[in-house]
């Protein structure tokens, strides 16, 4: 922290698995309590300064606290997110829950209720993982999942005839039942499901 020399910060997002910050600086320590903490900085104020010096010229110490009390709450988010999509990929085995795909650059971790709802928690439980195409139709409504797991397709999209994607990525999910994480905690939670299934069924029922 007297040196105020930029450091690396590998924050363990799942078992062998990390995710780098670069550059971070301790902005305080307790050797007490064997504690410290850090903020992530950016790449362009990475101008190492001279004792006495502030962090760059004409930044001042109010704006550099700003700057990187902004950058490291950014970062921490980026960080969740992250360790969610991990947390969910490895409790379906990097596979997606619907079409079984393997292949992990295109899955997802899809929420059951978004983050974005108080209840929409970063959670396993309320996470499926989910291939690009099968994410985008479960968010818009194409897909619902009931609370004992079994997929619906909306009828409108049951009608269709657009093709081969359309009738073995879509509607040959339909009647099927996710592919589900081996420890019960990590099923989905059937409350969140069925708060997700009404959602669905307004959504068939508007159309």
């Amino acid at each position: 922290m007297a040196y105020r020399l930029p450091l690396i910060y590998f924050h363990g997002i799942a078992r062998s698995r990390y995710v780098a910050a670069w550059p971070v600086f301790v902005v305080h320590d307790s050797p007490a309590g064997l504690s410290f903490k850090i903020a992530v900085d950016d790449k362009a104020h990475l101008g190492i300064p001279r004792e006495g010096e502030e962090d760059r010229p004409g930044i001042g110490e109010d704006a550099t606290f700003a700057r990187r009390a902004y950058i490291t709450s950014t970062v921490r988010v980026r960080l969740h997110q992250r360790a969610f999509r991990e947390r969910v990929l490895e409790a379906y085995r990097r596979q997606c829950a619907f079409c079984r795909l393997r292949h992990e650059e295109l899955l997802d971790a899809a929420h059951i209720i978004p983050d974005s709802r108080p209840e929409g928690e970063p959670v396993v439980s309320n996470g499926l993982a989910l291939c690009n195409l099968q994410h985008a139709a479960f968010d818009r409504f194409f897909i619902g999942v009931r609370p004992d797991y079994v997929i619906e397709i909306r009828p409108d999209v049951l009608r269709e005839g657009d093709g081969p994607t359309l009738r073995h990525a879509i509607q040959g999910l339909h009647g099927a039942r996710i592919l589900l994480p081996a420890r019960m905690s990590l099923r989905p939670d059937p409350g969140l499901l069925s708060v997700r299934y009404t959602q669905y069924r307004e959504a068939v029922a508007g159309r």
